[in-house]
């Protein structure tokens, strides 16, 4: 059925009732079949599938081997150049019953050559040498006038003459490997198809979009410090006065080679400041989970102690509880979108801060099952932040972990509603978590998320402190984390305050994080885990506090391994 679809896209291509312009391909005696292979540095490549080009005096057609065959797989482009006037009609079967279409006019009589002394044979046939740059790419073309069509692998040189090779940056070439005269390709079966017309714009949208799967998380929606919510749809449900929004979302099954990427992009809805955000993930295979904390109250979760006179809640895995797993870690800036109207001269303020992040290695645990996914903003604002997510599934990739253990994660996610502050760094001890592994686990390594808290001179946020990770009391990690790059998001930060200095607030280094960034985690080597109990400490050198200033550090934690 598909080869059928394909076919009918390849050469009947457009239907008179839906375009008033209708092309279809006609063979004649003078039709070619041209068939390129891919080099890299000289030597044949594995990507892709050959290309062919049929073409004569009246039109040229450019497909591949595979698609051609019906080996190829959706989304199919094809493109069809009509040579009397050079326009390119291009159509895409999506699935077999979903096809676009749109014509190009422009971009092939707007080519621009220089054309070169250099000569060559190429398969019996006398070939000159024209170049061009596209996007900073110099392609070189050999083409030959030997023949009475005209014609290249791409839509390219087009009008030069039978382009027989092209090269890219002089290492990434097409070479024509036949040229064969044919009367009638086509099949006898072709099935005409019904494509739907797009501006071109749109059509490479639609094509892109169909190469990978999205999963909606939240769309528009407001986080804020409100008891009450009329936007909210009803599959969100909020917690903590508004600042937490969580869905349930069921997840197709993944292959291990997926890509995996999240998505959220954050304006301000009244809140003028930079806050912590965080996108998580609650566990629920263990008798308690976060989701009982944030429809009972926070004194549902299991409390961790270090001898400090506090208590704080849900933050280390337990025999029965696990913390909520990180996926991405984020802040917003100062009032982005919200506060575009301060001008200052030269700033253009930008309306969205876009984050963006791999999440590959949780496919184990998001593949078919269903998740509870959250976002929170800490902000106690009754405006606060909007935001929109998603969760994009690309194929390729590397083979993610088969098992991710969450160990810690001491971000108080429920700060509007009462979760301490992770101030357990200000003894010598740290956090100290020992969990059991029942068989041993290959090649493991934490996923370690680190920011530091404290947002006065002294305080935490602004002074670099030395982050110490041991694993069963060996020191596994030790280094500052720390962020200088701050001043290259000014333009998201429209309500940052402005020093006597020169400088603004969003300029300043802070302990591993700015204002409008995600934070990356660390990938800490632990090697191969036996079975058994082990233990993870975190020391930190937390800065005393100040009145009523006190630092904080949002450190969270996740064995991979295989």
């Amino acid at each position: 059925m598909k080869l059928h679809y394909l076919l009918a896209v390849i050469l009947i291509c457009f239907i008179k009732e839906d375009l008033a312009a209708q092309i279809q391909f006609q063979s004649t005696p003078e039709t070619y079949r041209i068939r390129y292979a891919s080099f890299n540095n000289g030597k044949p490549s594995n990507r892709g599938s050959n290309i062919l080009v049929y073409t004569n005096a009246n039109q040229t057609l450019l497909t591949n081997e595979k698609d051609y065959s019906g080996a190829g797989s959706f989304p199919l482009e094809m493109t069809l150049i009509d040579r009397s006037n050079l326009a390119q009609q291009m159509i895409t079967l999506l699935s077999e019953d979903a096809s676009i279409a749109t014509t190009d006019t422009a971009s092939i009589k707007s080519q621009h050559f220089q054309y070169l002394d250099d000569t060559k044979t190429i398969l019996g046939f006398a070939c000159k040498k024209a170049k061009t740059i596209v996007n900073s790419n110099t392609i070189e073309f050999w083409y030959t006038q030997a023949l009475p069509v005209k014609g290249a692998p791409t839509a390219l040189g087009q009008d030069l003459g039978l382009v027989l090779e092209m090269v890219r940056n002089g290492n990434a070439a097409l070479v024509a490997q036949e040229v064969k005269k044919v009367f009638d390709p086509l099949p006898a079966y072709f099935k005409s198809i019904h494509p739907k017309q797009l501006d071109l714009l749109s059509y490479k949208d639609e094509i892109w979009r169909s190469r990978f799967q999205s999963i909606p998380l939240f769309k528009d929606q407001i986080i804020n410090f409100s008891k009450e919510d009329t936007t909210a749809p009803p599959e969100v449900m909020r917690f903590a006065n508004g600042t937490i929004v969580v869905r349930k979302i069921k997840f197709p099954e993944l292959d291990r080679a997926k890509n995996i990427f999240i998505e959220l992009k954050e304006q301000s809805n009244g809140d003028a400041y930079d806050r912590t955000g965080t996108v998580f993930l609650i566990p629920t295979e263990k008798q308690q989970s976060f989701l009982d904390g944030l429809k009972n109250g926070v004194n549902q979760l299991p409390v961790y102690e270090n001898g400090n006179g506090k208590k704080y809640q849900g933050v280390v895995s337990t025999a029965n509880f696990d913390p909520a797993i990180e996926l991405m870690r984020f802040f917003t800036p100062f009032g982005i979108k919200g506060y575009n109207h301060i001008e200052l001269k030269g700033k253009d303020w930008h309306e969205v801060v876009p984050y963006r992040q791999d999440i590959s290695d949780f496919a184990s645990v998001l593949s078919g099952n269903e998740i509870y996914i959250g976002v929170f903003i800490g902000n106690y604002d009754k405006g606060g932040h909007k935001i929109t997510a998603e969760i994009t599934l690309h194929p390729g990739g590397r083979d993610a972990p088969k098992k991710v253990i969450p160990l810690f994660n001491t971000l108080n996610i429920m700060e509007m509603a009462g979760q301490e502050y992770a101030t357990m760094f200000d003894q010598s001890a740290g956090l100290v978590v020992n969990f059991e592994l029942k068989e041993p686990a290959k090649n493991a390594v934490l996923r370690y998320t680190t920011t530091g808290h404290g947002g006065w001179g002294n305080g935490d946020e602004f002074v670099p402190k030395e982050n110490t990770v041991l694993l069963d009391n060996k020191v596994v990690f030790k280094m500052v984390p720390w962020r200088e790059d701050c001043g290259s998001y000014r333009l998201f930060n429209p309500a940052s305050g402005n020093f006597s200095s020169g400088l603004s607030s969003s300029d300043l280094s802070r302990s591993n994080w700015c204002p409008g960034t995600v934070t990356n985690p660390y990938i800490i080597q632990l090697g191969d885990l036996p079975a058994g109990k082990h233990t993870i400490q975190v020391k930190i050198p937390q800065g005393e506090r100040e009145g009523k200033s006190f630092s904080a550090w949002n450190v969270s934690g996740a064995i991979l391994a295989d």
